[in-house]
């Protein structure tokens, strides 16, 4: 098994490409070992010391570290996925399979602006952040105000703000009139 890396914009975080998929359809994001629990491939990756967080992504995995050296803990991250797709064991444990999303909110005469904004984020945004190893996803819009989740290599990435401000806000702000700013949550 080969298992590609690549950097990303936030240099506490690496992607790890393992060449299959991880977790098809949906994100996932633990940020601690006792949030990994239903993950036994994140539980895994926690085991590794040094280890702050840990993004499952379509078919990447983005792994943030603490103060730890990336050449002191990049061998045993990759050998620790190495080790769970060899085990066979599932990505989630069947408790894990299912996961209630943050609620959205914004108000209903907002609908079709909401709409607009979701499909922008989906097909544009979300593609874009996933090749650097993270995800942003919708979740509400009050007073001209889009607040977005952002998670996996976007979390704490010094150049996140930029991306929000200069990339997201202006998108959004150009299909969108009723856009006035871009917040994380």
């Amino acid at each position: 098994m080969f298992i590609q890396t690549e950097e990303t914009p936030n240099p506490a975080t690496l992607k790890f490409i393992p060449g299959r998929a991880v977790l098809p359809g949906d994100t996932r994001e633990f940020r601690s070992p006792d949030e990994a629990v239903e993950s036994p491939l994140a539980a895994r990756i926690f085991s590794v010391d040094g280890v702050n967080g840990v993004f499952l992504g379509h078919d990447f995995i983005t792994v943030t570290k603490g103060r730890a050296e990336w050449p002191h803990i990049k061998p045993a991250v990759l050998g620790a996925i190495m080790e769970h797709y060899m085990s066979g064991a599932p990505v989630l444990a069947e408790s894990g399979e299912a996961r209630e999303a943050d609620e959205e909110f914004y108000d209903e005469a907002d609908s079709e602006a909401v709409s607009v904004i979701k499909e922008l984020i989906e097909t544009r945004v979300r593609p874009a952040v996933a090749n650097d190893g993270g995800d942003i996803t919708f979740q509400g819009f009050r007073d001209g105000v889009v607040y977005l989740h952002m998670r996996g290599a976007c979390s704490g990435c010094p150049s996140s703000t930029a991306t929000l401000k200069q990339g997201i806000e202006n998108l959004l702000r150009h299909f969108v009139p009723e856009v006035d700013e871009v917040r994380p949550v």
